[in-house]
């Protein structure tokens, strides 16, 4: 899977994102100003162009979760986290009974309970939801085999510029942090579970694969950015 992070409050881009052909779109209410009734025209967007709309929350918050699943996300980015203790919990509130603990109501996500059953919506939804946990602290780093054993958890993403900021170095891209980056890689392939990392940069994107990534992200904002200075550049030279 390959997709793209937006943090840019746009039910339009997010449209245009998901034409250009990428398999999700993350709406980030981490790192953007998006509140929750513009996530849910970004999450319609990506319905219409076929792109599946995951959100990231901010925290690892029962409410957060639940709205960003209720406006029809499906699935959770969840920040921060570092224990076994906390991605139990993740699961427990991105799933119903009896696979977890999240509230029911005929919302958005389960057609305003107006086409089937709840009954059957929550078999479906427990079935589908993502959950994503991010490594992005040494804390992760360091916990990562008890977190591996944590069962519902879809993808284990890797946040490199957090670590970076972890170890003290933020936004260094130095050969310790590489090798962290690797190390943490290899040991969730071999686990079987799917390792997830972001990158704007192709080569980098093509040799993470190559070493068994299978959810890859990207920037959207990023991308437009050193699309435009490759083009303005020659014509100002």
């Amino acid at each position: 899977m390959v997709g793209s992070f937006l943090y840019i409050p746009s039910a339009k881009l997010a449209e245009i994102v998901g034409l250009c052909g990428f398999d999700f779109v993350v709406i980030d209410q981490e790192h953007g100003p998006i509140d929750i009734e513009s996530a849910e025209d970004m999450v319609r967007s990506c319905e219409r162009s076929g792109t599946t709309p995951l959100v990231r929350v901010g925290k690892l918050d029962s409410h957060l979760i639940l709205q960003a699943l209720d406006i029809g996300g499906m699935g959770v980015h969840i920040p921060s986290v570092n224990t076994a203790g906390q991605a139990r919990e993740a699961v427990r509130l991105c799933k119903y009974a009896p696979l977890g603990h999240r509230g029911l109501a005929g919302v958005r996500a389960a057609e305003y309970g107006l086409r089937g059953s709840l009954s059957d919506y929550c078999r479906q939804a427990n079935e589908e939801t993502m959950v994503i946990i991010h490594i992005e602290e040494m804390e992760a780093i360091s916990n990562l085999d008890e977190l591996l054993k944590v069962e519902g958890i879809d993808v284990y993403y890797l946040g490199p510029t957090d670590l970076s900021n972890s170890i003290g170095r933020p936004g260094s891209k130095d050969a310790e942090l590489s090798q962290i980056v690797d190390d943490a890689i290899h040991k969730i392939v071999q686990a079987g579970k799917v390792a997830g990392i972001i990158t704007n940069d192709p080569t980098a994107a093509r040799r993470y694969i190559g070493m068994g990534v299978r959810y890859m992200a990207t920037h959207a904002v990023g991308l437009m950015a050193t699309a435009s200075r490759d083009f303005l550049n020659p014509l100002k030279d």
